[in-house]
C-alpha cells in the first residue's frame, strides 16, 4: 500500500563487536509498533542499499574501535564518502540520523561516528533528528533508550513534512485505562490492573521499614518504592526454540610462567602458544583473539535453575516466530547441544540491559520481586540499575539467584543474551626472535564477593589460569617441565593492528608508557628491534625509550631480567621505572615519581623533543580509565609548556599527532 511505502526507513549499522547492530536490530523490531517499516543492512553490504539516490530517512547506528576508527564494517563506506571528487551538494537530497557508540574511557570518544557524522554533513545531509552519542563508560542505555524514544516522534514529522506519511497504527493505540503511554514508554498509574494493586500492597510494607532499610539489589525504599514507573515497552518475542562452529584455530600452550610473586596484588601469567603448524603470521604490536569458555559451573547451574539439566545434550532448533521481521541471530548454531550454546556461544555473564530486565517481569511469580525489577528498568530506578546491576557487574544467574519466583524460557535468553566474544591480548614477543611462537600475557582479574554476587575471577584470565594450573604447579615444585608432555591447548585467532606498530623507518625515534601488563606489545617492539641491530649493524637505529610502572620492584616487575638486557647491550635507550607501593628508600627521596605520567614529566623535555623535533611516536599500553587519561594530560601539559601555548593549541597539536598516527594507543577498560 501506499501509505507503507511512504512509512518506510532504512537503517545503516557499522559494528565491530556486535552492540550497534544489536541496537539497529532493535530499532528494526520496534518499528511496527509506531506504524513504521524498516529495512537494515550493514555498511559492508554497499549492494543492499544506495545513498546517492536514497530519499527515504536513514538511520546510522556506527561504533568505534582501535584508535577512534569506524568499526571494519564501515571502513569500505568511509573511504567512499571520503572521496575527494564528490562535490559539496552530493547528499544535499540525504535526510538522516545517527546514533554513535563510544566511552570516554578511550581517547576520541565516539570518533567512528562522528567521521560518518562530519563527512556526511560536508555533503550537503541534513538531520532529521539531532546525533546521539553514548556512552559505554556509563552505560549504553543512558543515552540509547530515550535517542530511540525520540527517534518515532521525529520520523513522523520528517514523513509529514514529506506529505507521504499517513498514521497506520489508529487502531493499535493500546487502553488508556490501565496504562498511561509516554512516547513509547508505559508508566504505571496507580489506577493499573490488579497486578498494579498487588504491586503497590507491596512496596506499603517497604514504607513501614523504610526507617531501618536500605535499598539493595532484591529491595528499593522510598521515595522509589512509591513512585509511578516509566517502565520500557516490553520488548516484541521473535524467537523459538525447541531442543531435538567463527573459523579459529586451536593451537598448543607449549609453556606458561607465573611472572610474579605469590605475594603480589594481581597475579600475571605469560602463556607460549606453538603457532607453528598453523602458520599464523603476526607482527609485534598485533594481537590474539582468546576464545574461552563459560564456567562449566555456573552453565550447570543456569541449567539446573532453568529446569533444563536433562536436556543440556538435546539439539537445539531456533526459528522464527510468525509474523515476526527478525532475524535468528547468527551466534546461535543451527543443531548445537543446549549445553555447548550456552557454554561457547551466549554472554552469560554480560550485566543484563534494561529491556533484558523488563521481559523478565512477565516471568515473576512473586509481586515483590516483580515490582522490584520493574523499578531496576524503569527510568526511575535508573540509580539503582546503575548501582546494583551495571557497576556491580550482575549477571543473569545473578539476577535469578536474587529473585527466585522468576523463570525466563529459554527463547528470552537467546533474544538477549549477547554473542561471547574472544578477549584480546597483545603479542609479548617477536616471531623473529620466537619463530613458531607467541608469548601473551595477562593478570588474573579478581572480583570480590558483593551483596550482589559472590567472589569470582573474570572470565578468560580465570578460565586461563586454572587451565595452566597443572603447569605452574610444576614449576613451583621445581619440577622440569618437558613440553612435549604439554597437551592443552586453546582457540585462537590474530587479531591484527592496522597502526600500533614499529615505525617502518627504524631511525625513528619511539616513546613506550606500559605500566603493568601494558608492557607486552613493548617486549615483542624491543625483541624485533634486537634482531635487526643483530642483522644490520651499520644501519641507524633510533632511541627507545621506555616508561613502566608496577606496584612492587621485588613482587610485580614484569620481564625484569629482559628489559635490563635490552637496556644493557643498547637496544633500550632508557629504562624509565617506577613502583607505586614501596616505601621511600633509605635516602627518603622526596617526590618520588609514583605513576609512569610523574616519569614523563621528570623527562619532559626529551619527550618533547622527540616528538615535536624529531618526529618521533609515542605509544601508550594499558588501563584506558586511569592510566592512559592521565598520561594524555600530562602530554598536553608537556607540549603547552615546551611550545608555550594554551590547553586549546596544545590539544591541536596531540590531535595532530594521532592523525599522523605518531601517537598510537593499545588500552582497555
Amino acid at each position: 500500500m501506499p501509505c507503507e511505502v511512504a512509512a518506510r526507513f532504512l537503517i545503516l549499522y557499522g559494528s565491530q563487536r556486535g552492540q550497534a547492530q544489536s541496537i539497529a536490530e532493535e530499532i528494526c523490531q520496534q518499528a511496527a509498533e509506531h506504524g513504521f517499516t524498516a529495512d537494515i543492512s550493514c555498511l559492508s553490504n554497499q549492494h543492499n542499499y544506495n545513498l546517492d539516490s536514497e530519499i527515504r530517512p536513514v538511520v546510522f547506528m556506527v561504533s568505534t574501535t582501535g584508535d577512534g576508527d569506524p568499526p571494519d564494517t564501515a571502513q569500505k563506506f568511509v573511504r567512499k564518502i571520503k572521496n575527494k571528487s564528490l562535490p559539496h551538494h552530493h547528499f544535499s537530497h540525504l535526510r538522516y540520523a545517527l546514533l554513535a557508540l563510544g566511552d570516554t574511557n578511550y581517547a576520541n570518544f565516539c570518533n567512528g561516528g562522528k567521521t560518518i557524522d562530519s563527512r556526511l554533513q560536508q555533503l550537503g545531509a541534513k538531520h532529521f533528528y539531532p546525533t546521539g552519542h553514548a556512552d559505554d563508560g556509563t552505560g549504553l542505555e543512558v543515552v540509547v533508550d530515550p535517542w530511540i524514544e525520540g527517534l518515532w516522534d521525529a520520523l513522523k514529522k520528517t514523513f509529514s513534512s514529506m506529505d507521504n506519511f499517513h498514521k497506520t497504527a489508529s487502531g493499535q493505540e493500546k487502553n488508556k485505562s490501565d496504562l498511561e503511554v509516554d512516547l513509547h514508554l508505559l508508566k504505571l498509574s496507580e489506577a493499573d490492573s490488579q497486578k498494579g494493586k498487588e504491586i503497590k500492597s507491596d512496596s506499603s510494607d517497604v514504607e513501614t521499614l523504610s526507617t531501618v532499610l536500605v535499598a539493595s539489589l532484591k529491595q528499593s525504599v522510598p521515595p522509589l518504592s512509591q513512585s509511578a514507573l516509566s517502565v520500557p515497552a516490553l520488548p516484541a518475542s521473535y524467537l523459538e526454540v525447541r531442543l531435538e562452529q567463527v573459523s579459529t584455530e586451536r593451537v598448543s600452550i607449549s609453556k606458561a610462567v607465573q611472572l610474579t610473586q605469590d605475594d603480589a596484588v594481581k597475579a600475571a601469567i605469560l602463556l607460549e602458544l606453538d603457532i607453528s603448524e598453523q602458520n599464523l603470521a603476526y607482527q609485534p604490536g598485533d594481537g590474539f583473539d582468546i576464545l574461552c569458555p563459560n564456567r562449566a559451573s555456573e552453565v550447570e547451574e543456569l541449567l539446573l535453575r532453568l529446569d533444563l539439566q536433562t536436556r543440556k545434550n538435546c539439539a537445539v532448533q531456533v526459528n522464527l516466530l510468525k509474523n515476526s521481521t527478525a532475524k535468528v541471530p547468527l551466534h546461535i548454531p543451527q543443531n548445537g547441544s543446549l549445553q555447548f550454546i550456552l557454554t561457547w556461544c551466549l554472554e552469560i555473564r554480560s550485566a543484563p540491559k534494561k529491556a533484558f530486565v523488563r521481559a523478565l517481569v512477565d516471568f515473576t511469580q512473586n509481586g515483590s520481586e516483580k515490582r522490584r525489577l520493574l523499578e531496576l528498568c524503569s527510568k526511575e530506578g535508573s540509580a539503582d540499575y546503575n548501582s546494583f546491576v551495571r557497576d556491580a557487574n550482575v549477571c543473569l544467574l545473578d539476577l535469578l539467584r536474587a529473585f527466585p519466583s522468576c523463570l525466563p524460557p529459554l527463547s528470552l535468553l537467546f533474544e538477549h543474551l549477547p554473542k561471547l566474544q574472544p578477549r584480546a591480548y597483545s603479542a609479548a614477543s617477536s616471531s623473529l626472535q620466537h619463530p613458531g611462537k607467541v608469548n601473551l600475557v595477562f593478570n588474573v582479574v579478581e572480583f570480590p564477593a558483593r551483596p550482589e554476587h559472590p567472589a569470582r575471577k573474570g572470565l578468560c584470565t580465570g578460565w586461563l589460569a586454572g587451565h595452566v594450573s597443572s603447569i605452574l604447579i610444576e614449576q613451583q615444585q621445581h619440577k622440569k617441565l618437558n613440553g612435549s608432555q604439554c597437551h592443552l591447548q586453546v582457540h585462537v585467532r590474530p587479531r591484527p593492528s592496522s597502526t600500533f606498530h614499529l615505525p617502518a623507518d627504524p631511525s625513528v625515534p619511539v616513546v613506550m608508557v606500559g605500566p603493568g601488563t601494558g608492557v607486552a606489545p613493548f617486549i615483542g617492539f624491543l625483541q624485533q628491534r634486537e634482531k635487526e641491530r643483530e642483522a644490520n649493524r651499520e644501519a641507524t637505529f633510533g632511541e627507545m625509550w621506555l616508561f613502566f610502572g608496577c606496584r612492587h620492584k621485588d613482587k610485580d616487575f614484569l620481564f625484569r631480567e629482559e628489559l635490563e638486557r635490552f637496556a644493557h647491550n643498547g637496544t633500550l635507550s632508557h629504562l624509565i621505572v617506577c613502583f607505586s607501593r614501596d616505601e621511600p628508600d633509605a635516602a627518603g627521596t622526596v617526590n618520588r615519581p609514583t605513576y609512569v605520567q610523574h616519569n614523563l614529566r621528570l623527562h619532559a623535555k626529551n619527550v618533547a623533543s622527540i616528538l615535536l623535533k624529531d618526529k618521533g611516536s609515542l605509544y601508550v599500553c594499558g588501563d584506558a580509565k586511569n592510566m592512559a587519561k592521565d598520561v594524555n594530560d600530562t602530554l598536553l601539559e608537556i607540549i603547552g609548556n615546551e611550545l608555550q601555548i594554551d590547553k586549546l593549541d596544545a590539544m591541536k597539536t596531540v590531535a595532530g599527532l594521532r592523525e599522523e598516527k605518531r601517537y598510537l594507543q593499545d588500552i582497555w577498560s
